[in-house]
């Protein structure tokens, strides 16, 4: 009985090293891809002020894209980045500026404190400042936040997803104004005690209940859209299903979209001017846009 024990949990170690490996594989080709996308990504179409401060520690900074043909209304989308909560710059993201500037958003992408010096929620306290910045800075960086979007990648969509499902609500100025959420491979229903991978980013005396979006949802008018990576080996799907389940539960809107061909890593490289069209990812973003901020 004891041997069959200790050869489970030698085989869910396993499992959890295999899972690491994974993750810090794709981070390096993911690196190293990232600086190649905007090093190619073209710089016409747009303008971009970098290094905007939205508060006072080094790490709160955010550039903002602004389209050379904006929408009617100029929609803003605010990207934030994935990483574990360990790992990810805005300067890697270029790309993703550029992709939806081009088609007429302004887009703000903000960095943020990571672990493990900073643990939840210093993730969200950062984007709620950086949303009550933008909203209060509007005119002098020709933005509106009248039609707001979050869209957020792995950790990035947790932070996005917990702005609103938070234990404590955020007292967001522009909370009303939030027309859509869409989260890329998002981990919103997850126990992080001992996790090999992102342990250092929660206080390990706080059980997950206490923290993940899951638990927090309420009613409201936001319109959500979960994109899910068909081979995503390193955020489980069940994250996805189970927050569309409550949302559902509750009332809201919410929609899963399954991007095929795509791991935990590529289907955020994939809305990549460079490679949007070998793949639906930016094709079907672009169409939840539509949907959402349309009158």
């Amino acid at each position: 009985m004891l041997n069959k024990v200790v050869q489970t949990v030698s085989q869910e170690i396993q499992q959890k090293v295999e899972k690491v490996k994974i993750l810090y594989k794709d981070f390096r080709l993911y690196d190293f891809g990232s600086y190649a996308l905007n090093r190619l990504t073209p710089r016409k179409g747009y303008t971009v002020t970098e290094n905007i401060a939205y508060g006072l520690k080094a790490r709160q900074r955010l550039d903002i894209f602004s389209a050379a043909s904006p929408l009617e209304h100029r929609p803003l989308i605010v990207f934030v980045h994935g990483g574990a909560w360990l790992h990810g710059d805005k300067k890697d993201y270029r790309f993703v500026g550029e992709a939806f500037a081009r088609e007429g958003y302004d887009v703000a992408v903000i960095n943020y404190h990571l672990a493990p010096e900073h643990v939840f929620p210093s993730y969200i306290d950062d984007l709620s400042l950086a949303l009550n910045y933008l909203t209060q800075h509007q005119s002098r960086y020709n933005i509106q936040t009248e039609k707001l979007v979050l869209m957020g990648h792995s950790a990035g969509a947790f932070n996005v997803m917990s702005a609103l499902y938070h234990p404590t609500p955020y007292p967001l100025q522009c909370r009303s104004q939030i027309r859509a959420i869409i989260g890329l491979s998002g981990p919103y229903h997850f126990d992080y005690k001992n996790d090999p991978i992102c342990a250092d980013a929660f206080d390990q005396s706080v059980p997950y209940q206490q923290v993940m979006p899951y638990y927090f949802v309420e009613t409201n008018t936001v319109r959500h859209y979960l994109f899910l990576a068909s081979n995503d080996q390193v955020v489980g799907h069940n994250n996805s299903e189970d927050l569309h389940r409550i949302l559902q539960e509750k009332g809201n809107h919410s929609q899963i979209i399954t991007i095929p061909g795509t791991g935990h890593v590529s289907i955020m490289g994939s809305v990549s001017s460079l490679f949007s069209r070998y793949f639906q990812t930016k094709k079907q973003i672009l169409a939840v846009l539509d949907e959402a901020l349309k009158p």
